[in-house]
C-alpha cells in the first residue's frame, strides 16, 4: 500500500508540471536584458509576501518565463507548493513504514499526517487546474475559491503537526523532523502563494493590465431570512427549496432510507454511504429515520453533494464517545466527520458522549468545502465541533461544550443558533472558540452572528465562579467576530483570554460588534493588540455571509442560495 501511494504522488509530480506548462527555456547567449526584465517581474510579485527572500529565490530561480505574463510566475509558485507538499507526504509516508511497531499515538499521528496531506494536494490541484485552464483575468476572478484552497493547504499542514503530542518525546521528535525537512517549507511556499493571489490587483495594474481589475460583479441582494445560500446547480436549488416547507420531508425522494428496524433500504448510516455510486452527478439524498446510532462514519471526499437529513434532532441521533484521554488522536474522535463538498445535513443530533474527563473528545468533524449545517444539534465538552478546513455555514443550530467547543482552521459562520456553554471539569474554565488562522492571508475565521450565547442548566448557578470567554487566539492570526447576539451575563467582563505560552493576542484579529445582552458590555474588555473592539458597520459588513463566504466566479451568494436553506446574507438587525 505504501509502494503504490508514493507512485501516485511521484506521477503527480509529473502531471503538475506538464499541465501547468511551465516553459523553462536556458537562453545559452545570456540574455541581460530578458533577466533583468524577469528580476523587475519577480520583484513586482514577490515585494507584497510575507517571506519575500524565498519568494524572490523561488521564482527567479525558474529562467526563461514570459516576463509580461503574471500567470506564468503564479504557476511556478503553485508547481513549487505542490512539490512541497508532495515531499511531505512522501516523508510522512516513509516515517509510517519505519514506525509501523512504535506506539500508537506515534502511528495515529503519521496515518493522519498522511490523510490531511493527501487533501492537500486534492486543494492544490484545483489551484493547478484554474491556472492551467483558465486566462489571468478569470483566475482573478475566481480568486475566493483560490484563495480558500491555499487556505485550506495551510490548514491541513498545520493540523499535521498538532497531531503529535509534544509531551511525548518520541513524537516531539519526529514531529520536528516533518517541521524542518518539509512542513515548515509546505507553510512558507503556500502562504507566499497565497499572498501573490490577494495582491493580484496590484500585480496585474503594475505589469500593465488594463481590463476590469474588479471582482466579478456581485449582485447585493436584499437580506432575506428565508433566502437560500449559492453554491448549487438549478436542479439543486428545486429539490432543496423544499427544506424550508412544514411538508419538506414528504417533497425529498430519498437514493437510501436508513431505519434501524429494518423498514428502509439498510439499517446503518455506514450502508447508506457506501451505497453512493461512483460518478454520481447530482444531489444524494439520504434519509436516517428515528434512532441512536452508534457507529462512526466519515463521507469520503468522492462522495459528494450529499443531503443527509433525519426527523428531528430529539430522534435522528448519532452519537459517540471516542476521546483523547483514552488515547485517540483529537482527528480520530469525531463521532461522525464529513470531507466531501456539498454536504449538507438536516434535522440531526451529533454527539460524543464522553464527558469532561474525556478531554478532547469531537461531535462531528468538518472539511467539506460550502456544506451546510441547518437544524442541527452538536453536543459534547471539548472540542465538540471540528470545523476543519474550507467553507461552513451553520444556520438554526445548537451547539454545546466547555472548552475550544468550537474550533478549526477553516472560513466557517454560525447563524442564528444557540451556544450552550456547560459545566467543565474541575479546575477548567470555557472556551466557546479556538481558531487557528497561522497566515495573515488566510480567509479562515470563526464568525458567530445572530446567536444566543447561554449557560446550562448545570452551569447556571456556578456561572460567576467558573470563568466563560468567547474564545482563545489558538494561532498567530486567529480570527474570530461576534455580531448582533446575545451574550448571557456569565461570559467574564474581559471576554477574550490568552493561549498560555503564546503571544497570539498581538497579532490575532478579534471583535465584537452590535451584541446585546448583560455579557455584551465592552468596558471590561481585554486591552490586547489583536482585539478590535466594537467593529463599525462598515468593518462588520466584511463578516456577513455575502463577504465572508465568497465562492465561485461571482458570488458567496451563489452557493447559500443555491442551497435553499435558510439564511441571512447581510447583518440580521437595522
Amino acid at each position: 500500500m505504501s509502494g503504490k501511494i508514493i507512485i501516485s504522488a511521484v506521477s503527480l509530480i509529473l502531471v503538475v508540471g506538464v499541465a501547468i506548462g511551465v516553459v523553462v527555456a536556458v537562453n545559452k547567449k545570456g540574455d541581460e536584458t530578458h533577466l533583468q526584465s524577469q528580476q523587475k517581474s519577480v520583484s513586482v510579485i514577490c515585494q507584497n509576501t510575507g517571506y519575500q527572500k524565498l519568494c524572490y529565490d523561488t521564482l527567479g530561480s525558474v529562467k526563461g518565463l514570459d516576463t509580461a505574463d503574471p500567470k506564468a510566475y503564479i504557476a511556478v509558485a503553485v508547481k513549487a507548493t505542490m512539490d512541497s507538499v508532495i515531499k511531505a507526504f512522501n516523508m510522512s509516508d516513509r516515517l509510517t513504514v519505519e514506525h509501523e511497531k512504535s506506539d500508537k499515538g506515534i502511528k495515529m499521528a503519521l496515518n493522519d499526517c498522511r490523510k490531511l496531506l493527501q487533501s492537500a494536494i486534492r486543494s492544490l490541484q484545483l489551484s493547478t487546474d484554474m491556472v492551467r485552464n483558465k486566462d489571468v483575468q478569470a483566475v482573478h476572478n475566481q480568486s475566493a475559491d483560490f484563495k480558500n484552497w491555499l487556505s485550506s493547504v495551510i490548514s491541513y499542514q498545520q493540523i499535521c503537526m498538532e497531531g503529535f503530542d509534544d509531551e511525548n518525546e518520541g513524537e516531539k521528535k519526529i514531529k520536528e523532523q516533518l517541521q524542518t525537512e518539509s512542513l515548515d517549507q509546505v507553510q512558507k511556499l503556500t502562504a507566499i502563494t497565497l499572498d501573490i493571489v490577494c495582491s493580484l490587483s496590484h500585480i496585474l495594474e503594475q505589469f500593465g493590465f488594463k481590463f476590469n481589475l474588479k471582482p466579478a460583479s456581485r449582485r447585493l441582494l436584499s437580506v432575506d431570512n428565508q433566502g437560500y445560500p449559492t453554491w448549487f446547480s438549478a436542479a439543486d436549488r428545486k429539490l432543496l427549496g423544499q427544506l424550508g416547507r412544514k411538508d419538506w420531508r414528504s417533497r425529498i425522494t430519498p437514493n437510501v432510507i436508513v431505519a434501524q428496524d429494518g423498514s428502509g433500504t439498510v439499517k446503518t448510516i455506514a450502508e447508506a454511504i457506501a451505497a453512493y455510486p461512483i460518478g454520481f452527478q447530482g444531489r444524494f439524498n439520504i434519509y436516517v429515520k428515528a434512532g441512536v446510532y452508534e457507529e462512526y462514519n466519515i463521507i469520503p471526499s468522492e462522495a459528494t453533494n450529499i443531503l443527509m437529513y433525519g426527523d428531528g434532532p430529539e430522534k435522528t441521533i448519532i452519537t459517540g464517545r471516542k476521546n483523547n484521554a483514552d488515547g485517540d488522536k483529537t482527528m480520530e474522535t469525531a463521532s461522525f466527520a464529513n470531507t466531501a463538498i456539498g454536504f449538507i445535513a438536516k434535522g440531526m443530533t451529533f454527539e460524543n458522549t464522553a464527558g469532561p474527563s474525556g478531554q478532547q473528545a469531537v461531535a462531528f468533524r468538518n472539511e467539506g468545502d460550502m456544506s451546510a449545517l441547518i437544524e442541527c444539534h452538536f453536543l459534547g465538552y471539548q472540542d465538540t465541533v471540528f470545523a476543519q478546513t474550507h467553507r461552513q455555514f451553520y444556520r438554526n443550530c445548537v451547539i454545546s461544550g466547555t472548552v475550544d467547543f468550537i474550533f478549526g482552521i477553516s472560513t466557517t459562520l454560525i447563524q442564528h443558533s444557540v451556544i450552550v456553554v456547560r459545566k467543565p471539569a474541575q479546575g477548567q474554565y470555557n472556551t466557546i472558540t479556538a481558531d487557528g488562522s497561522a497566515e495573515q492571508n488566510m480567509t479562515t475565521g470563526i464568525v458567530i452572528q445572530d446567536c444566543n450565547i447561554v449557560a446550562e442548566q448545570a452551569l447556571f448557578p456556578e456561572r460567576f465562579e467558573i470563568k466563560s470567554y468567547l474564545g482563545r487566539p489558538w494561532k498567530n492570526f486567529s480570527r474570530t467576530i461576534v455580531m448582533e447576539s446575545n451574550i448571557g451575563d456569565f461570559i467574564d467582563p474581559e471576554g477574550w483570554i490568552l493561549w498560555a505560552k503564546k503571544n497570539n493576542e498581538l497579532t490575532c484579529y478579534y471583535a465584537e460588534y452590535n451584541n446585546e445582552g448583560p455579557g455584551a458590555n465592552v468596558v471590561g474588555r481585554v486591552k490586547w493588540n489583536g482585539y478590535r473592539g466594537v467593529l463599525s458597520r462598515d468593518q462588520a459588513s466584511k463578516f456577513t455571509a455575502e463577504k465572508f463566504l465568497q465562492a465561485g466566479p461571482v458570488s458567496s451568494t451563489e452557493w447559500l442560495k443555491a442551497l435553499r436553506v435558510p439564511h441571512s446574507l447581510g447583518f440580521a438587525k437595522p
